[in-house]
């Protein structure tokens, strides 16, 4: 290793050596946050705000994150700022460079707190919120499928070879494209989140040089969808495209453009992978670092939902986004925080705030309220496809558990993460016994 990649990874000691989002920074998360919340849980980050003359500032509290998420007002997201630049502009979105295809269909269907609402309700809700569930069958033919591949064998690279491919296999099915086409899919899957995994600072600013190969690797992303909205169009099935191009959208009083369902389809992308791949893989490790919970799980199944909710509270998905502004002077934690700065809210920190959890390092199966935690967000703007993703990940613990027997660490494993701010381990491979009457 470099002799620059090694000191990345030295493990912070002060809030001053602490760095989220450096080279190797994932791999000292967790400490990093042990420091936050003993003696910096609110850190200035100077001259990083939305203008060079603003600041930014980390939240790591879970208190504070928890008020900020549940006042649109007085914090606003980001994005409805980035809107309202659009719209003064007098140009039409879609005319301007630079702005990808959920930009472009936020600035119609959502550009409001009210409008946000009514397109959760309307559009999304039925097929990844709480309308999931109608997705149970199909999502477990993928998850057999896909045990299917590997459970002649005596192990496996559970990120490459179940992780990752249920939810890609689950959001093509949920949209309505082919199997064959995931591996295009999952092309423009990683263009789409580019700036999360490889942007500079909290912010996720990419390089004019990365800007510009985002957009040549979504190349033919925006026709594909509209080629099979079209289809769609004139001959729908039982699938989300289908039901975009046929349903009113009330909150507008008419239907979807095919511009906006491409938006649409775009955000279900980026939002539908990810989360579902990391908490599966973080789940898995959880489990060969506790022996005898593999089997506990296996002869309880009432416990999977405590235990899927704890280890999206205890390793989450996405540790953390700078989606917020202060719309007026804020004091957080004895800090002030002047009107329009930013604010990067660190859910992965929030979720083991020792404050607001009892032995917070704890995975804790008769923990109450457990999907308090913030994996997901809350208040009106949390995850939209949180329904599908606890689905997906029900599905598997059950399916796991009926036909293996169990699980543990394989050789090879080094657990480093890729980049970014998402918690994504890069490869896990696993010994695993089959069950006797293999289901």
């Amino acid at each position: 290793m470099a002799e620059k990649e090694a000191a990345a990874l030295q493990c912070p000691r002060t809030p001053d050596e602490v760095d989220l989002f450096g080279p190797g920074a994932p791999e000292q998360w967790y400490a990093a946050y042990d420091i936050l919340h003993q003696q910096a849980p609110v850190m200035r980050l100077p001259g990083e705000g939305l203008t060079p003359d603003k600041d930014a500032f980390i939240l790591s509290k879970y208190e504070d994150i928890s008020r900020v998420v549940k006042n649109w007002d007085r914090f606003p997201p980001t994005l409805s700022l980035l809107v309202d630049q659009i719209q003064k502009t007098g140009h039409l979105p879609q005319d301007m460079p630079g702005l990808d295809a959920m930009i472009i269909s936020i600035c119609s269907l959502r550009p409001t707190q009210e409008l946000w609402r009514a397109h959760r309700q309307e559009l999304t809700d039925p097929w990844v919120g709480p309308g999931a569930g109608r997705h149970e069958h199909m999502v477990t033919g993928h998850v057999d499928e896909l045990i299917d591949r590997w459970i002649a064998d005596a192990q496996l690279d559970f990120v490459k070879q179940f992780a990752r491919p249920l939810p890609q296999r689950t959001m093509a099915s949920v949209l309505g494209f082919p199997m064959e086409d995931i591996p295009q899919l999952e092309s423009w899957g990683n263009a789409q989140v580019l700036a999360f995994v490889h942007g500079c600072g909290h912010n996720n600013k990419l390089t004019e040089e990365q800007t510009r190969e985002k957009f040549e690797l979504l190349d033919g992303f925006g026709d594909y969808v509209r080629a099979k909205t079209a289809e769609k169009r004139a001959h729908p099935q039982d699938d989300m495209i289908s039901f975009l191009t046929q349903t009113d959208y009330r909150a507008l009083d008419r239907k979807l453009t095919d511009e906006e369902i491409n938006g649409v389809v775009y955000a279900m992308l980026i939002g539908g992978l990810e989360t579902t791949q990391y908490a599966l893989a973080e789940q898995a490790q959880l489990i060969c670092e506790r022996p005898g919970l593999f089997q506990r799980l296996k002869q309880d199944r009432s416990l999977i939902r405590t235990f899927i909710e704890e280890s999206m509270r205890l390793r989450s998905p996405t540790q953390g986004l700078s989606t917020r502004i202060t719309s007026q002077d804020e004091i957080f934690q004895g800090v002030e925080i002047p009107a329009g700065s930013a604010l990067h809210l660190r859910w992965g920190a929030a979720n083991i705030d020792p404050d607001e959890f009892e032995d917070a390092k704890e995975l804790k199966l008769d923990r109450k309220a457990v999907t308090r935690h913030l994996a997901f967000s809350a208040g009106p703007r949390i995850c939209p496809g949180a329904g599908l993703s606890r689905l997906e990940q029900t599905i598997a613990w059950n399916r796991l558990l009926d036909r293996l027997d169990d699980i543990s660490y394989g050789d090879g494993n080094d657990f480093l993460h890729q980049p970014g701010i998402m918690l994504g381990t890069l490869k896990l491979n696993l010994h695993f016994t089959k069950a006797q009457e293999n289901i």
